[in-house]
């Protein structure tokens, strides 16, 4: 396995169209935990197909053709070398997504992938990989842009820059203008799972324990949907229509059953985050940045 460079930077994956529908929405909301209270509307709008609203965060697995880690292979120009990474030794670094108009709750769309970044962080110490996928509607009109960096722990040296990478957006210094908890449930991982990612790092406890946990653990797209979830809470009213972006950094992962502490700074249309996991002193999200519209 390697990555060559410049050569990575041609990656590209081909259009591929995808259909979602109000299950796939309500499934989504589910996994991040809305609708536990069946009386409370303003959740209730998440998992009802009635008046059915859609998580902005929910991009992350709607697409259907995109689910699973590896997802197409991607496509080289002639003349071109193929980058192939360890996979073993991957990991989720951030995640942005951008919604160029809010989601509907059913639709029709194409999406299509390239490489923007590749960075060498030295040998044995990894390389950092950027990707983004942009959907487009039936009319050929930019729907979102999802960018997501990773980690890649065991590809470093491969000569690319080592400087140049998205810097991440900094939170204030100041104390948190508010903060949410959100609970997760135990068996949070096993009903988020069903959105496509069946990695069993997140449901089999002995695969967890040769990764190191002592018990599976939740997704990282899972805690960044709760994080997502206590802006639309806190800021907007539960208005998914007024949120633009949503971006953050993965920094430790969360148990399913932990309490989630959402920390949020508002400023005009930023919406500055972090989220933390109070019972073990551990921040599991960091650098969170929502803009709004």
């Amino acid at each position: 396995m390697a990555i060559f460079y410049p050569d990575i930077l041609q990656q590209r994956t081909a259009a591929r169209e995808f259909t979602y529908g109000d299950k796939d929405v309500m499934l989504y909301a589910l996994g991040v935990g809305m609708g536990r209270d069946p009386m409370d509307e303003t959740e209730l709008a998440f998992v009802y197909e009635k008046t059915l609203k859609v998580i902005p965060t929910a991009a992350t697995v709607l697409a259907s053709g995109l689910r699973g880690r590896a997802g197409p292979a991607p496509e080289m120009p002639a003349g071109h070398r193929q980058s192939q990474i360890n996979f073993l030794m991957v990991v989720h670094g951030e995640q942005k997504v951008e919604l160029h108009k809010p989601l509907p709750a059913s639709g029709t769309f194409t999406a299509e992938g390239r490489t923007i970044g590749a960075y060498d962080k030295g040998p044995g110490k990894g390389a950092v990989i950027i990707n983004e996928t942009v959907w487009t509607d039936e009319k050929g009109e930019k729907v979102a842009t999802l960018t997501g960096s990773t980690f890649a722990r065991g590809d470093g040296g491969f000569g690319g820059p080592s400087e140049g990478a998205p810097e991440p957006h900094v939170v204030p210094t100041r104390a948190p203008d508010l903060s949410v908890d959100i609970d997760t449930r135990e068996d949070q991982a096993l009903l988020y799972r069903l959105n496509g990612d069946r990695n069993p790092l997140h449901s089999d406890p002995e695969v967890a324990k040769r990764a190191g946990f002592d018990r599976p653990i939740l997704h990282g797209l899972c805690t960044y949907g709760i994080t997502c979830r206590a802006v639309l809470q806190a800021i907007t009213g539960f208005d998914p229509d007024q949120i633009y972006s949503h971006q953050a950094r993965f920094s430790a992962p969360v148990f399913p059953g932990d309490t989630i502490t959402v920390d949020l700074w508002k400023d005009g249309k930023e919406i500055s985050f972090e989220a933390r996991v109070k019972a073990r002193g551990a921040t599991v999200i960091k650098n969170g940045l929502t803009v709004l519209r």
